[in-house]
C-alpha cells in the first residue's frame, strides 16, 4: 500500500486551488460610528484604530473603505442629547438618519442601520423601562411589547432616511415583526432586515459600549439577551425571526460562538452573518501592540474560521484592512 502524501497539496501552487474557504473584501461589513457632537474624529481608546466620526468624517472613512473593496457599513449613532425614552433614536434630525443622508447621496455603499435604544436612553437600556426598574435593578427591567412600537418607528426613520438594510439588536421578542409591518405599512417593502437573531449577553462587547455610549447605567442585559450557556436556543431564536420576516440573521459574537454559526448555517437558507465584536478586536490589537500576534494574520484567520462556519457575511472592525490585502492594496 502506498504511503499517503496529503502534503502535495501544500504546495504554494496547489493549495489556492485546492483551498475549501474563500474570503472577498465584499464579504465585509464595516461598523461606523457616528456622534452628533463630533467635528474631528475622537479615538476610541480601548478600539485603537476607530474613532467616533463627524458627518463629514463618516463620508470620508466611507470613501476609503469603497477604494479598499468593501460595500457595506453598519451605522451606529451617538446623539446629542438622551431621555428616558430614547427619542433621538427615531428622530428625523437624528444623527443616524443625517449620515444615512450623507452616505446614500455621496457613496454607493450599502447601508445598514443598527436600530435599538441602548445609545440614545438615559438609563443605557436597549428598551422601555418598567416603572420600578430604577429599584428593581435585579429583575426584568425593559418592558417588551412597549418597545416594539419605539424600534419600529426607529426603523422606519432609518428606511425614510435612505437606509438598504435595518438591523434589530435589542432582543425583543417579536422585534423583527413589528418592523416588518411598520415598513411595509409605509411603503418600504423594499428594505430588508438583518436581525441581530442569536445575540448573547456576552462579555466581549465592552469596547464598544465605550465607543457608543451604550453601557446600562444599572443592571444587565442578561433578560433579553441570550445566555451563553444555551445552544439549543439560537436555533429557536433564528426560526421566530425568519417566520417574522427577517431576511438575515446574525450570531454575535463570533470567534467565541463559531459552533453557532455552523448550526444556523445548517438550519437556515437566508444569508448568516457573524460579527467580530469589539472585544474580540481589542483582544487581537493588544496581543500585537505587545508583540504576542501578529494582528493581520489572526485577523484573517479569525475572518476565514467564520466563513469555514458559514457566515455569509461578517460585519468586522478590521473590514478596511483585511479588504485591502485580499485586493493586493495592502499599505
Amino acid at each position: 500500500m502506498r504511503p499517503e502524501r496529503p502534503r502535495r497539496l501544500r504546495r504554494d501552487a496547489i493549495r489556492p486551488l485546492v483551498a475549501e474557504t474563500s474570503l472577498s473584501p465584499t464579504d465585509f461589513i464595516a461598523p461606523l460610528f457616528v456622534d452628533a457632537t463630533a467635528t474631528a474624529p475622537r479615538p476610541i481608546p480601548s478600539m485603537p484604530g476607530h474613532e467616533r466620526l463627524s458627518l463629514d468624517a463618516v463620508v470620508e472613512r466611507a470613501h476609503e473603505l469603497e477604494e479598499a473593496g468593501v460595500r457595506g457599513v453598519i451605522v451606529f449613532g451617538i446623539p446629542d442629547r438622551k431621555d428616558a425614552d430614547g427619542s433621538r433614536a427615531w428622530a428625523d434630525d437624528g444623527i443616524v438618519q443625517r449620515a444615512v443622508r450623507h452616505l446614500d447621496e455621496r457613496t454607493d455603499l450599502t447601508i445598514i442601520t443598527d436600530v435599538c435604544l441602548c445609545e440614545y436612553t438615559e438609563h443605557g437600556h436597549c428598551g422601555v423601562l418598567a416603572h420600578d426598574a430604577r429599584k428593581a435593578t435585579g429583575s426584568m427591567t425593559v418592558e417588551n411589547d412597549a418597545t416594539l412600537a419605539a424600534l419600529a418607528r426607529t426603523a422606519g426613520s432609518h428606511a425614510d432616511a435612505g437606509a438598504d438594510i435595518v438591523a434589530p439588536s435589542a432582543m425583543m421578542d417579536g422585534q423583527v415583526g413589528a418592523i416588518r409591518t411598520a415598513l411595509d405599512d409605509a411603503g418600504h417593502e423594499d428594505i430588508a432586515i438583518l436581525s441581530y437573531a442569536v445575540k448573547y449577553e456576552s462579555a466581549y462587547y465592552g469596547p464598544f459600549r465605550e465607543a457608543a455610549d451604550g453601557a446600562p447605567a444599572f443592571g444587565d442585559r442578561r433578560h433579553y439577551q441570550m445566555d451563553p450557556h444555551n445552544r439549543r436556543e439560537a436555533r429557536r431564536e433564528v426560526e421566530l425571526d425568519i417566520d417574522e420576516g427577517a431576511d438575515m440573521v446574525m450570531v454575535k459574537p463570533a470567534m467565541t460562538y463559531l459552533d453557532i454559526v455552523r448550526d444556523i448555517r445548517e438550519t437556515v437558507s437566508v444569508p448568516v452573518a457573524a460579527y467580530h465584536v469589539s472585544g474580540e478586536y481589542a483582544m487581537l490589537v493588544a496581543a500585537d501592540e505587545r508583540g504576542w500576534l501578529d494582528r493581520e494574520a489572526t485577523a484573517m484567520e479569525a475572518a476565514v474560521s467564520m466563513k469555514r462556519a458559514g457566515a455569509d457575511l461578517i460585519i468586522t472592525y478590521f473590514a478596511k484592512e483585511l479588504a485591502q490585502r485580499l485586493s493586493g492594496r495592502s499599505r
